[in-house]
């Protein structure tokens, strides 16, 4: 099978312990994560050659980072070395009625200052079939905006199927240009789109029908995303598939959970999860997507790649850190029914 890359910036993680709050903690748990390698590890995991791209400082740091991506058998060698920096952010696990918090600390991190030409991409795709990039790698800064471009003219050149997830983060569109003014002509060049409601908004101000995702009570409705899937598939005519989570919050350790699949004007929706007593929702999106392309390239049954990418996703929901540590058979023993938790002797 073919390499599938991912492009983006990876950080580390600084999360406090035990539910407390920034002002209580007097340590933190390391680790690293980032959209693009959460993605890869998942991918990695599943057995798909996975290759990482970014770019890193020379310094322990950047070196510890690349370690633990070699020890889940993420392929490394095209990461790009310089810069002064390695990106941070800090996460406050938020608990009942109290959110979760993020906090950024990546301003002029390596990634933000990459240039188009640091990345020799035609060598990176010479046995690559897939590409993978996020909304928020054009949301670091212009060079990175203009890196992606790059990376996805080529890909395209090059005849890879090329998807996104368009996770828009406002808190870092900084540098003098909006989400709105820059993704459309990236995604443009998508094959596979995957979103969800605010996403589509904030970012294109396509709104799904009679939805507020702070009154959902845990119900969301996917027809409320049919008309999302058809705005976004004109809009983008080549995109042949287009997905959307579906996250019904009843409080920060209790969702329901979903997703939906919209193709040649059919929309397919997976289970739904009912995850009571979540441990780390974050890297949630990126192991949906982490499954979904896993999905896509296995099973050539778009109801069985939805289903592969929500049952991944809701095991991530109970696992502590960024990356999505579970196995095919795993994943496919809850897509298949298996939910129990009983012990496996």
């Amino acid at each position: 099978m073919k390499k599938v890359v991912n492009f983006g910036e990876i950080m580390l993680r600084l999360a406090t312990p035990d539910y407390l709050r920034f002002g209580q903690a007097t340590q933190f748990n390391a680790t690293f994560g980032g959209g693009e390698a959460n993605v890869a590890v998942s991918l990695a995991n599943y057995g798909i050659p996975s290759v990482y791209v970014t770019r890193l400082p020379e310094n322990d740091i950047a070196e510890s980072c690349i370690r633990e991506l070699r020890k889940y058998g993420v392929d490394t060698q095209h990461i790009v070395r310089g810069g002064d920096r390695i990106g941070i952010y800090f996460l406050e696990t938020g608990a009942v009625a109290r959110s979760s918090k993020v906090i950024y600390d990546r301003a002029h991190s390596a990634i933000a200052e990459i240039k188009p030409g640091m990345v020799d991409w035609e060598k990176v795709f010479s046995d690559a079939g897939w590409f993978h990039w996020t909304g928020i790698t054009p949301a670091i800064s212009q060079g990175a905006a203009d890196a992606c471009m790059e990376a996805i003219e080529v890909a395209n050149q090059m005849g890879l199927t090329v998807s996104c997830d368009l996770n828009y983060r406002k808190n870092l569109w900084k540098y003098g240009k909006s989400a709105s003014e820059v993704m459309p002509a990236l995604v443009k060049g998508c094959h596979v789109i995957l979103g969800n409601e605010e996403d589509a908004e904030k970012v294109f101000g396509i709104k799904p029908e009679k939805f507020d995702a702070e009154k959902t009570g845990g119900k969301v409705d996917a027809g409320s995303f049919e008309s999302v899937c058809r705005q976004l598939a004109a809009m983008f005519p080549q995109a042949q598939k287009i997905a959307i989570t579906l996250r019904g919050a009843i409080n920060a350790n209790h969702n329901t959970w979903g997703g939906c699949l919209y193709s040649n004007g059919t929309l397919k929706q997976s289970r739904r999860y009912d995850i009571t007593h979540i441990v780390d929702r974050v890297g949630g999106g990126d192991s949906f997507m982490g499954g979904l392309i896993y999905g896509l390239l296995t099973y050539n049954d778009d109801q069985k790649a939805i289903d592969f990418a929500a049952a991944a996703s809701c095991l991530k929901h109970t696992i502590l850190g960024d990356f999505n540590m579970v196995t095919v058979k795993e994943v496919e023993m809850l897509m298949n029914g298996s939910g129990s938790g009983r012990v496996v002797r």
